[in-house]
């Protein structure tokens, strides 16, 4: 049965299914904001979708490197970027969407969201940044949220007095450890390879401290608890024992994932799916489609550079409609 929304959307996705934007920008994040803005400022008739606004940003509990505050939460920050955005004279916002396709057609590009709307530009701006990489064992699905947490700076604090694993040897492993240090009583990081592979800076200081224990080789099965975690399985591939590990917290740091599978078999990515792009122009192998922020190749996953990679991107799309293609 229809509700009243539900009609409203579809007469309105209908209206628009044929209309010819300049530019859609996919993502709210800081590179999607930054770019709707100067879109708006460069009068380019131009659609931002989102699923929500900040982001990987709004994870954050404090941003002390973000340029003009000396601290910010990243609610906060997520709440400043919609309201910049929504100050703006020359952009449509359509928040509550998650796209779907990305599809050529001629003359440009056909955008297809999860609730039936379809789309038609000119250009694309992806910035969909990335999300973090799940385990994929059992137990870490059901106490996601209860003792299984994928952001440190978040929920580090939950961790007081308590013992705490990181599973992960690399930079997002070591600066979980790092971030657990003033809260949890005991940090165990677990790293499948026989070594660490993160800063050697950070790996120097956390061995030096006498809460930290470090596994390497070790594999971890499942993830154990009753209504939260209680513990987990691991395999200690030295010597193929399984082994148990008691525990409250589980703070899985294994790295991202770009979210690039809507323009896969569009343009060039890397092996693990980054788009390559000219980072001169930020624009992708793929004319017509450009490209900012974490789901770029060569990113910094830092919310600064991808703000200024998404000015560099809109405003080489605006001399691509409107010099290039004159």
């Amino acid at each position: 049965m229809y509700t009243v929304y539900g009609i409203l959307y579809t007469y309105y996705a209908s209206l628009i299914s044929n209309y010819m934007y300049d530019l859609i920008i996919i993502g709210g994040g800081p590179a999607g904001v930054a770019a709707g803005v100067y879109a708006s400022r460069k009068k380019l008739n131009a659609l931002l979708l989102t699923k929500d606004f900040g982001g990987q940003a709004v994870t954050s509990a404090k941003i002390e490197n973000f340029i003009g505050h000396i601290a910010i939460s990243g609610l906060e920050l997520a709440r400043a970027l919609e309201a910049q955005l929504r100050a703006q004279k020359h952009i449509e916002i359509r928040d509550g969407i998650m796209v779907q396709s990305v599809k050529k057609i001629d003359g440009g590009f056909e955008v297809a969201d999860l609730k039936g709307g379809t789309y038609q530009t000119k250009t694309v701006l992806m910035t969909l940044g990335s999300s973090y990489k799940h385990l994929n064992v059992p137990g870490e699905k059901e106490y996601s949220g209860k003792g299984v947490f994928y952001c440190s700076t978040c929920d580090a604090p939950l961790m007081q007095d308590k013992a705490a694993v990181v599973i992960g040897g690399g930079n997002s492993g070591l600066e979980a450890a790092r971030d657990l240090l003033p809260f949890a009583s005991k940090i165990t990081i677990l790293e499948f390879a026989p070594t660490l592979k993160g800063d050697a800076v950070t790996q120097e200081a956390l061995r030096k401290d006498p809460k930290v224990e470090i596994v390497t080789q070790a594999q971890t099965k499942e993830i154990l608890g009753n209504d939260f975690v209680s513990g987990l399985m691991y395999v200690d591939l030295a010597t193929g024992e399984e082994k148990k590990l008691a525990t409250e917290g589980v703070f899985v740091a294994i790295g991202m994932r770009p979210n690039s599978d809507v323009i896969n078999g569009l343009v060039d990515l890397t092996p693990t799916g980054n788009v390559i792009v000219d980072h001169k122009t930020m624009q992708s192998s793929a004319k017509g489609i450009w490209a900012a922020g974490d789901i770029t190749d060569g990113s910094y996953n830092q919310i600064n550079t991808a703000i200024g990679e998404a000015i560099k991107a809109v405003l080489n799309i605006h001399e691509y409609l409107f010099t290039d293609r004159v």
